[in-house]
């Protein structure tokens, strides 16, 4: 295959890994339960029972309560509801945190030293979707085999604990604020970012209310956009994966850097002063070479099997260890755990800050790269100047929710058009990646290639045989 070996065994040993993990689940993916609200599991009646499923996991040890936020969605009152009765009869307690950024729900789940943080969100997805996630009472993604014990527990009736035992709940007014805070405090200067002019894509989702306190409290000049939630336009062309208004205001404005968080404000993806885009490989680049120079990165830099060849060249050309991880956060963070390191991330935005953040922080990844620009009086454009990224293209195929993602992948036309476009490449020319998504009903066709290749066109090919595959 054109990837090169160490990378094909990264893959191979991941997806094993991958698959153990999942073979006996029934609910939750990569990043919990997520799907299309009122189509099983998604439904209010099953949310219930999940409430309750976790909160009988979480009293084994004894008296337990969590901490419950959701993003913007409309969807997330009636979840959020059927969350609180569902821990209650089961004796948790609880603490609704209302409108919070996942990883501000990850923090407050430290803070309040609750046994578990639960979270609504579907993310970077439309609002007809919606999802339920849990971190630990470390902040962290829950383990595997947690995961299971709460499927375990979804296959018995649901009980009520007596009346003395039922658990109870309280909304935390001052959520917002005490995020607003940890944010601010981890911005690595004091001089903050007085006369930086910034654009701030909300992504009419979960820091509509946070991200513009954070840096107008920082000192910027803030102009918002994607601030108005109504239920229904959480990532309706604004956020991280639609950045058209972002760049346009940042023309319009004359402003210098702009910022798009998704829904949910575990990714980040910025613009420069020109409008171009900056995505989650050239800011783990900044972040990770700023404390490589400064003597403050521990260890290396993860990334995934989707990272662009141009981050690992780069890094090896500053003498710092780089690794893949598969793709999705929790994996990029088994990697850091697990190596000792701290700093990891993903293209699409996720960037694990892990000396300030033990999670993807849309916000605190942006204050890294800004404090970076401020320390070194440059443009986001001026200190990239000498990252250079190989062409890559990425064709989302979208699919029946219940078509076979994987018979599709493995089928003869499919393989033969990988096995086409490998040969075309050659050893060094580029190399081809083929995956399901975790998170919605699509099969993900890279093709890396190097300029005398087009990378389009063979990850075209390769689209097309799926669309076709499915057809027949």
């Amino acid at each position: 295959m054109a990837t090169n070996d160490r990378l094909d065994q990264t893959k191979d040993s991941e997806e094993r890994s991958v698959s153990a993990k999942t073979t006996a689940r029934r609910f939750f993916g990569t990043d919990g339960i997520r799907g299309t609200v009122g189509e099983y599991p998604i439904t209010a009646d099953f949310v219930l029972k999940l409430g309750w499923a976790a909160g009988r996991v979480l009293r084994r040890n004894g008296a337990a309560k969590v901490v419950i936020g959701k993003d913007t969605r409309i969807s997330g009152y009636m979840f959020e509801a059927a969350l609180e009765a569902g821990f209650s009869a089961a004796g948790v307690d609880v603490m609704l945190l209302g409108p919070m950024p996942t990883p501000g729900i990850a923090y407050m789940t430290q803070t309040f030293r609750a046994q578990a943080g639960v979270v609504i969100s579907a993310s970077h997805n439309p609002y007809q979707d919606n999802g339920i996630k849990f971190f630990s009472a470390d902040g962290r993604k829950i383990p595997d085999e947690i995961e299971l014990e709460i499927e375990a527990e979804l296959e018995r009736p649901l009980t009520t604990v007596v009346s003395n035992e039922l658990g109870k709940a309280v909304r935390i007014n001052d959520a917002a604020a005490r995020y607003i805070e940890f944010c601010k405090s981890s911005m690595p200067e004091r001089t903050g970012l007085q006369g930086l002019k910034v654009v701030l894509d909300c992504a009419n989702g979960a820091t509509y209310h946070i991200a513009p306190s954070v840096f107008r409290e920082l000192g910027a000049d803030v102009t918002v956009i994607g601030a108005s939630p109504d239920g229904l336009n959480i990532n309706r062309n604004v956020g991280s994966t639609s950045i058209r208004a972002l760049k346009a205001k940042v023309i319009e404005t004359g402003t210098d850097i702009g910022v798009a968080f998704d829904g949910d404000g575990d990714r980040v993806i910025m613009v420069d002063e020109h409008g171009r885009e900056v995505d989650g490989d050239e800011l783990l680049y900044l972040i990770g070479n700023d404390r490589h120079k400064r003597g403050v990165l521990h260890g290396g830099i993860v990334g995934t099997v989707m990272s662009n060849l141009g981050l690992e060249n780069a890094l090896k050309r500053k003498g710092i260890p780089f690794e893949r991880a598969q793709v999705g956060d929790r994996y990029v963070i088994e990697r850091l755990q697990a190596n000792g390191w701290e700093l990891g991330g993903e293209s699409s935005g996720h960037i694990v800050c892990g000396h300030v953040q033990t999670t993807g922080d849309g916000i605190v990844a942006a204050l890294q790269v800004l404090s970076i620009m401020m320390r070194e009086g440059r443009t986001l454009d001026s200190l990239l100047q000498n990252f250079e990224k190989a062409p890559q293209s990425l064709i989302n195929v979208r699919l029946d929710s219940r078509a076979d993602r994987k018979a599709l992948m493995e089928a003869e036309a499919v393989q033969q058009a990988v096995t086409a476009v490998e040969a075309e490449l050659g050893e060094e020319g580029g190399r081809v990646l083929l995956r399901p998504s975790g998170t919605e009903p699509l099969i993900r066709v890279m093709v890396e290639a190097q300029p005398a290749f087009d990378a389009h066109a063979l990850a075209t090919r390769i689209a097309d045989a799926i669309e076709a595959a499915r057809a027949a």
